[in-house]
């Protein structure tokens, strides 16, 4: 029986491990987390992640063929195939602050391994992780060897959180990237056969290791890339009358271009765009490329761009104060259909409207209050290290209160700023909403999500991203 361990219980590590278990019944997968509290939660009827289907996966295999275990030495020691799915935050200080990625705990995860075996091993890199840093773990590995050969694959993961059960499911393609001696080929198809067990054969790329590492780099930065590229088309078409909405529709139906990723917001989010492209950055700068450096830069100076350029729109419609002001943020995930708010747009709105002095009532169908507040006090790239090394008891913030419900959020707001497009915003009582609001009331649609005639009818002055501007707005016009 092949036995599979994977370092690091996450968003990566559960989920993937948990289809593994269920589409390959003669593997044993162990996930292994040194948080107990983490652990305790997978083995529980309260998952620790929200994604739609996980649920149903986990309860099939959980005690059959895949455990939960923070005994991680012991795992890893009897595993075939050990994958590491430990974070890679960006670096906070010291040489490449700000962009590189710290590879503390993947250098200890890789000494571990060294440690613990006593057989030969794969050893696959999950984690997005640098190009080249499959060549420093090998490193680590051979030096601690002790005669056990220990081959590294890169297996980066493309999933959406959302759809992450779907695309693990029947994903677009399987990435293996591997070293080209004969001991690599072995390795690649190794892990080759337990994907095989599901997913078509002509959907398994193999590569080489480097491509590999760079090809998950390249992928986020790309979708990041149209995401800025319509954020930025949509400032254009606000002051020209144009509705970004038609352009985005005219521009994807070339099928060179296609109609993903080309829905105007305030701004992308989530564990990976940010990060990745800063990754992107250091490596070209760190080879000489400074040209290729900034040219990816500018994809998250559009993003920054665009959260500002919301904020400074709410508080110039509103007199240009929000100070003492009730604001309701409909949504703080970064996307729906997920409890994750790892660099969500939601921050940088709710400490900018912070700023102005605004109070806020924010609601999120999946948002804890504690990680609302949490988020809302910790430094840039504090949330991707481990919980123990965060701020324990987050210093509430006076301004903000957690309720749980929409029509509560938005009782005597000024305004209503929607910034994540759950389904049930489309659908709620609009008319009940602008009754108890106070007047004028305002509806700021990050996500172009709402009827914006339906709400103009009802008395809302609007504001969609992209779209022809209220002639309220035209009169008070956002100074940056």
């Amino acid at each position: 029986m092949v036995k599979i361990c994977c370092i690091g219980a996450g968003y990566v590590g559960g989920p993937t491990m948990a289809v593994i278990a269920l589409k390959c019944p003669s593997v044993e997968v162990a996930v292994v987390d040194i948080s107990v509290p983490r652990i305790t939660a997978w083995n529980s009827d309260q998952l620790p992640i929200y994604e739609p289907g996980l649920d149903d996966v986990v309860k099939k295999c959980r005690g059959k063929n895949l455990f939960f275990s923070t005994d991680v030495e012991k795992h890893v020691a009897e595993a075939d195939i050990v994958f590491v799915s430990v974070n890679t935050p960006t670096k906070t200080r010291g040489l490449g602050a700000g962009k590189a990625a710290d590879l503390t705990y993947w250098e200890s995860a890789a000494r571990m391994i060294a440690d613990v075996s006593k057989s030969n091993k794969i050893v696959v890199e999950k984690s997005t992780v640098p190009v080249k840093t499959a060549e420093a773990i090998e490193k680590i590995l051979t030096h601690n060897s002790k005669g056990i050969s220990f081959q590294i694959l890169s297996n980066p993961e493309f999933l959406a959180e959302g759809t992450a059960i779907e695309d693990l499911f029947k994903p677009d393609r399987v990435l293996i990237g591997g070293r080209e001696t004969p001991e690599g080929q072995k390795a690649i198809k190794a892990l080759k056969d337990v994907y095989a067990q599901w997913v078509p054969e002509d959907r398994i790329i193999t590569t080489n290791l480097w491509s590999a590492e760079l090809s998950k780099l390249a992928a986020n930065a790309f979708l990041a890339q149209r995401i800025s590229s319509v954020n930025a088309m949509s400032a254009l078409c606000e002051a020209t009358g144009a509705n970004v909405s038609q352009v985005a529709y005219a521009v994807g139906t070339d099928t060179r271009i296609g109609p993903k990723f080309l829905n105007a917001s305030v701004g992308f989010g989530g564990s990976c765009f940010q990060k990745d492209i800063l990754n992107l950055v250091y490596i070209c700068e760190c080879n000489g490329l400074p040209e290729v450096a900034e040219y990816w830069k500018q994809v998250i100076k559009i993003n920054d761009y665009q959260k500002s350029r919301f904020v400074n729109r709410v508080v110039a419609s509103m007199f240009n104060t929000v100070s003492g002001k009730k604001v309701a943020i409909l949504g703080f995930a970064f996307k729906k259909d997920t409890g994750d708010t790892r660099e969500t747009p939601a921050i940088d709105v709710c400490k900018g409207l912070l700023g102005d002095k605004g109070r806020l009532s924010i609601y999120d169908p999946q948002v804890t209050e504690d990680q609302i507040q949490r988020d809302l006090s910790m430094n840039k790239f504090d949330w991707d290290h481990p919980l123990h090394l965060q701020p324990m008891s987050p210093t509430t913030v006076k301004q903000v209160s957690v309720v749980w419900d929409a029509y509560e959020a938005t009782k005597d707001a000024h305004a209503v700023c929607i910034l994540t497009e759950w389904d049930e915003f489309k659908t709620l009582d609009y008319q009940r909403i602008y009754d108890n609001m106070q007047k004028p009331a305002f509806i700021f649609d990050g996500r172009n999500i709402v009827n914006l005639d339906k709400l103009r009818e009802i008395g809302f002055i609007v504001y969609s991203i992209g779209k022809p501007l209220d002639a309220w707005l035209k009169d008070m016009p956002a100074v940056a």
